[in-house]
């Protein structure tokens, strides 16, 4: 075995068991997002103090950080795309 390779007992394991419906957004420092087979979407705050917590992706700030996100990806891809 691999010294990257996990067990697969960690890798089926979903990362977040519970969710934070309130994370003040000045705390957070970075957001990641895991997206496994057996979990549904996690979203995992990264905190100023460097505690890591779980938010419900269907808090209704992140939602909107997601569509921004996503219609900001659009609208680069769309510009690249006519200068080809």
């Amino acid at each position: 075995m691999s010294p990257q390779s996990k067990p697969i007992s960690l890798v089926e394991r979903c990362w977040c068991r519970s969710t934070l419906n309130t994370v003040p957004q000045r705390s957070i420092k970075e957001l990641k997002f895991l997206h496994t087979p057996n979990c549904p979407f996690q979203v995992i705050a990264k905190l100023k103090n460097n505690r890591e917590v779980c938010i419900n992706p269907e808090t209704k700030w992140l939602q909107q950080y997601l569509k921004n996100a996503i219609n900001k990806v659009k609208k680069s891809r769309r510009r690249n795309g006519k200068k080809n």
